[in-house]
């Protein structure tokens, strides 16, 4: 399950429906999808588009999508240093960025106009939503694999479109399992009393 650190704060939030209502200021969708579907988190790409067609379908009503993909990325994927670095900097979209994690985990960190930097870290059953405009960078965990389902408004998909002066590399990439919260050796508190 998914968990949302604020650095700054020293916080660390767990449990979905704390999870989703910190997010919902910044018109973030999270939801926890149930992954016992019958079909493993490595089958083919169009039995996982069959698997969730239900919830594919919601969430293309809900935002406007024309069209769902999966994503694949491993540690053996070819060119994998130079597809990462296009997203491990602090960028917009022209569209929103949705994505349901199948299998493997990551982070996005998330830069608000108004409000410290905070991270989501998502495994299997995530979905999450970074709006259009929102700046936002992505670094996988140390499997360094992910598969995702993803949805678009143009079926050409979009591109990063860089921040001058990012803040990314004031954050280390790293996910927050207990042995490395924030990086390691920092005990973060509950923020949601």
């Amino acid at each position: 399950m998914a968990c949302v650190t604020i650095p700054e704060k020293k916080w660390r939030i767990d449990g979905a429906g704390e999870i989703e209502a910190f997010l919902k200021p910044f018109g973030i969708w999270y939801e926890r999808w149930n992954v016992e579907r019958g079909v493993g988190p490595n089958a083919p790409r169009n039995a996982i588009l069959a698997a969730y067609a239900p919830e594919i379908e919601v969430l293309k009503k809900r935002g406007g999508y024309v069209t769902a993909d999966v994503i694949d990325v491993t540690p053996e994927l070819p060119g994998i240093e130079a597809m990462l670095n296009k997203f491990n900097k602090e960028h917009t979209h022209a569209e929103d960025e949705v994505r349901f994690i199948v299998k493997g985990s990551g982070i996005f960190h998330i830069h608000p106009q108004s409000g410290p930097v905070f991270g989501i870290q998502l495994e299997a059953g995530d979905m999450i939503n970074v709006p259009a405009g929102t700046r936002h960078w992505f670094d996988l965990c140390a499997t360094r694999t992910i598969r995702a389902i993803r949805l678009f408004r143009e079926a050409s998909g979009w591109t990063p479109v860089y921040v001058d002066g990012g803040v990314h590399g004031q954050f280390e990439p790293v996910c927050f399992g207990p042995q490395n919260i924030n990086g390691g050796g920092v005990k973060l508190e509950s923020g949601l009393k």
